[in-house]
């Protein structure tokens, strides 16, 4: 039987061929179709309007990227069997189904030291039982346990399909054009030797963009400071639900949610799978607005500032954090609220965030002169090792602008 095929109208990439057959009952699926409903940059949103684009929009568009790059491979003499080439489409489509509300955002709020990776592992093992182990291969190449190690790195290396995508599409949606790279032509500079993805020498100037965008794009995108500011008041938010629940035994109004702040329910992995999908941007915001006019004082705070866009105000510096300073806000804080020092810690706190665009200790990205390897660190006339492999961190103070206004 001929296998009967969907378009996509992608914004990004234009008309997205979709298989039929397994890959198109997996979109389908309920846990698939989640995605649609969680944001792939959180509240990015808040700075950006147009960054409300979804994981289910980059799901599908790293399976497209994936597609390319096998073309790729297969027309230069490595052979992809078609089992191999479905077992990597499914792989990087199921690459982000773990990801709860709002995306990074929420990393480990709802289930503490459970990363999304982890999750996404557990969702595909689900899915493979119900799929009468069809996803076995999938799971495979996605735990890099299969012998052709160049196909998990299409979905998890440092030129995967996923960077790929994510870079291009949240530049698109962000207007963010020092986010833009040329995906296509990367993709088609791809080669395989020993076994590994390399880059063909008249690719080098695309991976050198690549990689200054994606610096770029950490620190005008993902870790802008009101984006910052807004995900930790969010994670705050989540930190005050989950305390009034343990401690005080106040339910949220989300019985899945409530079930998953339950520890002695963390043993059972079907059961928090099945609650964790039912979890979206959603039922989140919902408990939001549900919490505006909470007894609870902290909450109703962090609920309000939330929905109003009230952000507190972040400073960023690459100084050590100023302990002093920071304690004269909080002093203040509670002088003016009439807050314990428990609660204020929700409104007035400090941190530290880093970034960096290469990192040589992991998988390297190897550019292809000839039959010779060269590292790009190395072989680049632009870059080199000190600026990429740099770790670049900042410390923060955050709190209410009136309090941090009238101290500063």
């Amino acid at each position: 039987m001929i296998k009967k095929q969907k378009i996509i109208n992608d914004p990004v990439y234009g008309f997205i061929n979709i298989p039929g057959g397994l890959i198109f009952k997996l979109i389908e699926h309920p846990y698939f179709q989640r995605l649609r409903r969680i944001k792939q940059l959180g509240l990015t949103y808040l700075v950006y309007p147009g960054a409300a684009h979804t994981r289910f929009q980059h799901s599908i568009g790293s399976m497209h990227l994936v597609n390319l790059a096998i073309d790729v491979i297969r027309s230069k003499g490595h052979k992809i069997t078609e089992d191999e080439a479905e077992a990597t489409r499914i792989a990087i489509l199921l690459h982000d189904i773990g990801h709860g509300p709002f995306s990074h955002a929420l990393e480990n709020c709802i289930i503490p030291d459970l990363h999304h990776e982890k999750l996404s592992l557990w969702f595909m093992d689900e899915l493979n039982k119900e799929f009468n182990s069809e996803l076995s291969l999938a799971i495979s190449i996605f735990k890099n346990q299969y012998h052709k190690k160049f196909l998990h790195q299409l979905v998890a290396g440092q030129l995967d399909m996923d960077r790929l995508d994510y870079l291009r599409r949240d530049s698109f949606f962000t207007g963010v054009t020092e986010g833009v790279v040329g995906s296509q032509r990367i993709i088609k500079m791809l080669q395989v030797v020993d076994d590994n993805l390399v880059v063909e020498a008249k690719g080098i100037y695309s991976i050198e963009k690549f990689l200054i965008a994606r610096r770029l794009m950490y620190w005008q995108v993902y870790l802008h400071k009101t984006v910052l500011v807004g995900e930790l008041l969010l994670s705050h938010f989540l930190k005050r639900l989950k305390y009034l629940y343990k401690e005080k035994g106040i339910k949220t109004g989300n019985v899945y949610l409530d079930f998953l702040f339950e520890d002695n329910n963390m043993s059972d992995k079907e059961l928090i799978i099945k609650n964790f999908s039912m979890l979206d941007d959603y039922d989140i915001m919902s408990l939001i607005k549900q919490n505006i006019n909470s007894q609870d004082r902290v909450i109703a705070g962090l609920a309000s500032s939330l929905i109003n866009r009230k952000l507190p105000r972040i400073r960023l510096s690459k100084e050590e954090i100023d302990y002093d300073f920071l304690n004269k806000i909080k002093q203040q804080f509670m002088k003016k609220y009439n807050f314990s020092a428990e609660e204020t810690d929700y409104f007035v706190y400090s941190g530290e965030i880093s970034n960096n665009a290469y990192d040589r200790e992991d998988e390297r990205i190897n550019i292809l002169f000839g039959e010779k390897l060269v590292d790009i660190t190395e072989a680049s006339d632009i870059l080199n090792i000190s600026v990429l492999g740099k770790i670049v961190k900042k410390n923060y103070i955050c709190a209410p602008k009136s309090i941090m206004n009238k101290i500063s």
